[in-house]
Formats: structure tokens, C-alpha cells, sequence
């Protein structure tokens, strides 16, 4: 058994299915090599004055395989903020930064594992740098993050918005509409596309690939010539018209603000356009409550113990990584600041348009 450390864990950023699957696994790991563990609450803000803890036995965490959330809540907000904006990057105060630090040596801990997407990594190698040993996570339902084929809580995610447009189809079918599905995705389209190929969408607008609506409403008249007078759109919240911007509720423009209304938009404009009655549903936070699906399940766990054995080895400032079949170890610094999108002359992207899916991105047609 391998000489005692105390480690703590936080979960920062949006939540998602899978991270407590994370905290059982780091937990459970931990007790194995005879270390104890404490969960810091709500996010990074738990390392702060005064200093928000919970003891974590593994003995009482059996649950968590299979909740969704997360015990130890977390934030995207607070005086750790370190995104302002696609690319941009604020340096948290040094102040803040020595008084987390302080309270990691007040608590006795030897390492921090810090669960998270790119805002909160990009913290995490602050804290790195500034003397804290941290070993990261990845953890986005966009599956954005660079440096690691797939992030848990993306699968969850994707079964979610399936099995909704498994929904949309009948009653769309039944009445003969259109019906757009709004999902996440900000700057990436790994949901709308994962999810539309899989639950039969017609159309997919994904923010890699600015859409033209004559596009849109040609491959609806063209089902419409065809018999098939019911057509299923699935539209990324970042997706945009070629020429226009992202659609947001703060009226913001392109940066780190809460989208949401492209769904509307894109359903406004085809039934002014086709006279197809149309109808709009946004999946928003379903996409993150719930449990994880069973792969999220085993890469939660599989991603929980390799962080462990990072530790161990003194892996610090590196992020655990999937890169099949095995998980691996990375820099932060190589995952940050670097999103991974959706490639628009790659397998997913021809896989749809030989199933002729519509992506929208050609303007050829008869209509305005």
C-alpha cells in the first residue's frame, strides 16, 4: 500500500450525466491505495474563504454510478471565472489563486482533481501554475475539448436528444409538420449531428456549416414532391444562417453569452417561406439531467481511476484522455483553448448527405 495521501476532488462548469460516476470512481480507487478523499462544493469557489468540504467514504457512494448531477454542485460563475469569450482567456487575480492554495495546504490535501470542460481546466492549469498539484477530467456534453476523442456526458446527451426526435417523428407524421429540434452546441455540432443521423432527421444545422434557407425549404418541398410531407429538422444552438450571427437571449454578439432561439428562427422562416406548418421544441437542460448512459458510465469510471493512477505516478498539471482503446494521459495545456468541431468533409458529414440529409449549405433552389 502506498504511503497516505488525502486528495480532494471539485466539479466545475456546466453539470452533466456522469460526474458523480467520476467522483464514486476517484473515491473508490483512492480507498484501494489507502487515501483518504474530500469533495470541494460548489466548484472552484470550495477553495475559498471559508473553505466548503464534504467527507467522501466510498462505503456511502454506491448510488452514484447511476445519478445524475453532481453531490458536490458546481458553478460556472464566481470569482474563478476564466473565459470571457470564444478563445479569451482572463487570468484570475493572483490573490485568488494564493488563497485557494492556502486552503489546499490548510485541508492537508496532496493532489486536486478537477472535473470539468474547457473554462474549467483552463483554471485548472492556472492553479497548476501557481504551485497546486492538479490532475484534470474532461467533461463537456458538447464534446468539444481538444486532445481526447470523446468526453463523458456527450453520450448521455446524444441518447437524450434521440430519443426526442424518436418522439417528434409521430406527431409530426401524424399532422404533417415540420418540426425543428433545438440542441446544445455552441460552437461545435457533435450533438445535433450524432443525435439527427440517429433518430432519422431530415435536416441538420450544425455551427461548422453556415445554412442557407433556400436550401432548407428546397429539401422540404423536394419530401414534400416525394410523399413525405412531414420533415425533422435538428438545429445546434450555434448553428447560423451563412452571413448571419449566433442567435442569443442576452442579446450579446459571439462571446460566452447564453444562446438560444436559432429554433424559433429557423421555424419562423419555414413556414413564412413553405407555408408548412411548423413547430419549434428546445431540449435545453433535459440534455444534462438524468443519468448517464451506460458508456458514460464505464468511461466515468474508467476516467475516475486513471486520474488516481496519474496521481500516483505525479502526473500533475495533465488531463486524463480517451484515445481507444486505452485512456491516456495529456497536458491541459495541449486540451485548452482548442476546440474540437464537428469536420465538415469527414465521415459524419458524408455519412448524412449519402442518407440525403440536408446540411444547408447550398443555395441553389426556387425559393426566396
Amino acid at each position: 500500500m502506498e504511503a497516505k495521501k488525502r486528495i480532494g476532488i471539485l466539479t466545475g462548469g456546466g453539470d452533466c450525466p456522469g460526474l458523480n460516476a467520476v467522483i464514486r470512481a476517484v473515491v473508490k480507487a483512492a480507498t484501494i491505495r489507502g487515501w483518504e478523499s474530500i469533495g470541494l462544493r460548489g466548484g472552484f469557489e470550495g477553495l475559498l474563504n471559508p473553505a466548503q468540504t464534504m467527507e467522501l467514504d466510498y462505503k456511502k457512494l454506491g448510488h452514484l454510478l447511476v445519478s445524475g448531477g453532481t453531490i458536490l454542485g458546481t458553478t460556472n460563475k464566481g470569482r474563478f471565472s476564466a473565459k470571457t469569450g470564444q478563445g479569451e482567456v482572463h487570468r484570475i487575480p493572483v490573490a485568488i489563486l494564493d488563497e485557494a492554495k492556502a486552503n489546499f495546504q490548510k485541508l492537508g490535501l496532496s493532489a486536486l482533481v478537477c472535473v470539468g470542460g474547457d473554462g474549467s481546466l483552463t483554471i485548472a492549469q492556472q492553479l497548476f501554475e501557481n504551485g497546486i498539484p492538479v490532475v484534470g477530467v474532461p467533461k463537456t456534453i458538447d464534446n468539444d475539448l481538444e486532445a481526447t476523442v470523446i468526453t463523458f456526458g456527450f453520450d448521455s446527451a446524444v441518447h437524450c436528444a434521440t430519443d426526442a426526435l424518436d418522439r417528434l417523428h409521430t406527431t409530426a407524421e401524424s399532422h404533417n409538420r415540420v418540426m425543428v429540434l433545438e440542441v446544445m452546441g455552441r460552437h461545435a455540432g457533435w450533438i445535433a449531428i450524432s443525435a439527427g443521423i440517429s433518430g432519422g432527421g431530415d435536416i441538420i444545422l450544425i455551427p461548422e456549416i453556415p445554412f442557407h434557407y433556400k436550401s432548407i425549404c428546397g429539401k422540404i418541398m423536394d419530401r414534400e414532391k416525394m410523399g413525405r410531407r412531414f420533415t425533422i429538422v435538428v438545429a445546434a444552438e450555434g448553428a447560423k444562417p451563412a452571413g448571419g450571427s449566433l442567435v442569443t437571449q442576452g442579446g450579446g454578439l459571439d462571446r460566452e453569452v447564453r444562446l438560444g432561439g436559432i429554433g424559433a428562427q429557423v421555424a419562423e422562416q419555414i413556414e413564412k417561406k413553405t407555408g408548412k406548418e411548423t413547430r419549434v421544441c428546445v431540449l435545453g437542460h433535459l440534455q444534462r439531467g438524468g443519468g448517464p448512459t451506460s458508456f458514460d458510465r464505464l468511461l466515468c469510471t474508467r476516467f475516475g481511476a486513471r486520474a488516481v493512477e496519474l496521481i500516483s505516478e505525479g502526473k500533475f498539471g495533465h488531463m486524463v484522455a480517451l484515445r481507444p482503446p486505452d485512456t491516456v494521459s495529456v497536458p491541459i495545456t495541449q486540451a485548452i483553448g482548442r476546440l474540437r468541431r464537428v469536420p465538415v468533409d469527414g465521415d459524419l458529414v458524408q455519412t448524412g448527405k449519402s442518407l440525403g440529409i440536408c446540411f444547408g449549405d447550398w443555395p441553389e433552389g426556387d425559393w426566396p
